[in-house]
């Protein structure tokens, strides 16, 4: 594979272009137009190349770096007020006002932008009649921003090898949503440019009113683009902590000396750096340390490099301990993302106080699974995370009378003000912090403490759920940069859906309809999602592609519940088939539910038949309070139960009973005791009725069983806590 590439330089580091930087894939097309039809109308090959142009996908941008100043640029220019010269325009210099006001940016002119599109195999007669029009640019931006450009074809090794030397930041077409957007080409750009050119030439009109002359002015027509967003990701690279003695083999770090050993790392490449670039010492501190010799913060804390470490987590046996470490150079980093790299790859660690090594080499990882497990893959994010590290929340409030600090539980403004600081502007919509750890192998927050320069009172583990989903990594918090705060996703939110009927629900809901309806829009919204040339898998529709019901054991999919009020308000859930039967979900189970995790971003409200319009509100499970799911050994009927095969010759109690035990037997449950109640035989259904079970031993909810157990039957809650 290959690449269109072309380079731009401007004359001064200075573009006066507003409203976008860096300049637009847009502006650089009417750049390229303007500056072939300096010679004429355009010939049929230049036609053909930048038609060729418009339908590419979105380029690749490089940009130097840029600032702007407070100083402002005044530009003079005659005002809509014509009538006060009589539409003369001989005399437009005497309403000359300055209207436009400018600031622009300023960047090294030595460093060229570059706009690089990926070429298909045919294209290359296309690129190099771009790069001839290359050639022939003279300016991007405003008139005053005078360039010049040339065009080549790299193959793809080059080019990344360009991208990553490249002194500057490095902009890409972005998957999801982002603060960048820039309009680019579509088909149609080429023929809207010189409709605009054309009206342009027409836009003024002289209409004569006995002795005066009045100028109609008309707007000529913009040209259409479309918009895309962009992203500047870090350069990021993983390393292992491997024994630098004889004896190879990962040397594990304890996990509440997270702090310690980003310490260390940092210390020393921080020296090796100041060894090789003696004359960026202060550069190197600030995105290093981020502190100033006196301990005042120093620069913005986008720039800094971070170090973050990688305990081993994602199986139940993992102990936790640290033995890879991610490093993660920010696009606004003044220091290349190469040096920055070389600093840490083969780095020995050393003891701050005596000078000793520790035993270890960082090497440079060639597996990079691990970074799935923090969130950090190409899907659509997580909704719940869960910190890893303790969290360092911002310093408790002092009570004014007595100066004291107050001990209690940080509240969710104080989670809300960390992430805003780590750049997350995203409200979560459940927060949850608590001293213990969330999984059985964590250490409580307090034994973070220890050689960290966080006292215990701002020390907390921390659980957050978001109403969409988010990608990692996320590490929020006052020790972001010192290996505190970081988060990992929670499969339980790609199990489980929970929505509150704020309003509309009518006053005696059938389950069954209200759990029909959820499944019809589910199945609408995720076929939205897939398109409408791909089949529906089984997993959503809960049939088979021939139509049949599918059995639960061949193709396992997703329940829709119905709670009528077990906390209070009515709810409906959405349920993957891993949870209802305790066990981790399949990589394609997986894949589903990633896809219902984006389907479901903005699912607010549901129209059922004779239930109502239900408004909705998207909640997170807390599976050690929540009834549906926390463990007991009583458990009472929430929906009706349906039997899935009637006993012979019993009366309708002992045929429910026999049927429940059957399903509990089935689903791996301990025996319970059944004393069913409210039982009724319905015309085509046949019996249903609800029941009570108590077992021996405690047990993890949810239970749901029952032959309508996937649309709305059969669900019971824990009404004794185990």
């Amino acid at each position: 594979m290959s690449a269109l590439v072309v380079h731009i330089r401007f004359h001064d580091g200075r573009y006066h272009g507003e409203g976008d930087w860096p300049p637009s894939p847009a502006r650089l097309f009417q750049a390229l137009v303007a500056g072939v039809g300096l010679g004429g109308p355009l010939g049929d090959d230049a036609r053909a190349a930048l038609e060729w142009l418009e339908k590419r996908a979105a380029p690749i941008i490089a940009s130097p770096r840029a600032w702007q100043t407070r100083r402002r640029v005044l530009f003079f220019m005659p005002n809509n007020d014509s009538d006060r010269i009589e539409g003369d325009p001989l005399r437009m210099a005497k309403i000359r006002t300055a209207t436009k006001v400018f600031r622009p940016y300023f960047f090294d002119a030595d460093v060229p932008f570059v706009y690089a599109w990926p070429l298909a195999t045919g294209d290359e007669g296309f690129a190099r009649a771009i790069c001839s029009l290359a050639g022939r640019l003279y300016q991007l931006g405003r008139g005053i921003d005078m360039a010049w450009a040339w065009g080549e074809t790299l193959d793809d090794g080059a080019l990344d090898a360009l991208l990553a030397q490249y002194p500057g930041s490095v902009f890409g077409p972005s998957v999801g949503r982002s603060t960048l957007v820039l309009p680019v080409p579509l088909p149609g750009s080429l023929e809207s440019v010189e409709r605009r050119h054309r009206a342009s030439g027409e836009r003024f009109r002289y209409l004569r009113d006995g002795r005066t002359v009045k100028v109609v002015f008309r707007q000529p027509p913009r040209p259409r683009f479309r918009s895309v967003a962009y992203e500047s990701p870090p350069a990021r690279r993983i390393y292992e902590l491997r024994r630098s003695t004889a004896e190879s083999g990962f040397a594990p770090w304890p996990l509440v000396r997270a702090s310690d050993l980003v310490v260390r790392l940092r210390d020393a490449a921080v020296a090796r750096l100041e060894s090789a670039l003696p004359l960026r010492e202060s550069e190197i501190a600030r995105v290093l340390v981020g502190r100033k010799p006196d301990g005042t913060n120093d620069g913005p804390t986008e720039a800094r490099v971070r170090i973050v470490p990688l305990p081993s987590i994602g199986h139940p046996h993992a102990d936790r301990a640290i033995r890879r470490v991610l490093v993660e150079i920010p696009a606004g980093c003044p220091l290349r993302a190469d040096d920055v790299h070389w600093s840490f790859s083969g780095l020995e660690p050393f003891d701050r106080k005596t000078g000793e090594l520790l035993g270890l080499v960082l090497t440079p990882a060639t597996d990079e699974r691990m970074l799935g497990r923090y969130g950090i893959a190409d899907t659509g994010g997580w909704r719940t995370w869960r910190s890893v590290t303790p969290v360092a929340l911002p310093r408790p409030r002092r009570s004014q009378a007595s100066g004291r600090v107050h001990r209690q539980a940080p509240t969710a403004a104080t989670v809300v003000q960390a992430l805003r600081h780590a750049g997350q502007r995203l409200s979560p919509q459940a927060v949850r912090v608590q001293r213990e750890a969330f999984d059985g192998k964590g250490d409580r927050a307090e034994s973070f403490a220890t050689g960290a320069r966080f006292t215990q009172d701002r020390l907390w583990n921390v659980e957050v759920t978001f109403s969409e989903p988010v990608r990692g990594p996320l590490v929020i918090g006052d020790g972001r940069f010192l290996g505190l705060g970081v988060m990992r996703p929670v499969d339980r939110s790609h199990g489980v859906h929970a929505f509150v009927v704020d309003a509309g629900l009518s006053e005696s809901p059938e389950p069954g309809e209200i759990a029909r309806a959820l499944r019809r829009a589910i199945m609408a919204t995720v076929q939205q999602l897939l398109g409408p040339g791909v089949g529906l898998p089984a997993f959503f529709s809960g049939h088979e592609r021939t139509g049949e019901p599918a059995r639960s054991e061949r193709s396992p999919h997703l329940a829709f519940l119905f709670d009528p009020g077990t906390i209070g308000q009515p709810r409906v859930l959405i349920v993957a088939p891993h949870v209802l039967e305790g066990r981790e979900p399949t990589r394609e189970e997986r894949h589903h539910l990633q896809n219902l995790d984006t389907a479901l971003t903005g699912f607010q409200e549901l129209r059922t038949s004779s239930a109502g319009h239900l408004t909705l509100r998207s909640e997170s499970i807390d599976p050690g309070d929540d009834p549906l799911f926390a463990s007991a050994r009583t458990w009472e009927s929430v929906t009706p139960y349906q039997v899935t095969r009637h006993a012979k010759r019993v009366g309708a109690s002992e045929a429910l009973a026999v049927d429940l035990l059957a399903e509990c037997q089935r689903r791996g449950l301990p025996k319970p005791r059944v004393s069913p109640r409210e039982l009724r035989a319905v015309p085509g259904v046949g019996l249903i009725g609800g029941a009570q079970l108590i077992f021996e031993v405690t047990v993890k909810g949810p239970i749901v069983l029952g032959r309508s157990r996937f649309l709305g039957g059969g669900l019971f809650a824990g009404s004794s806590p185990g």
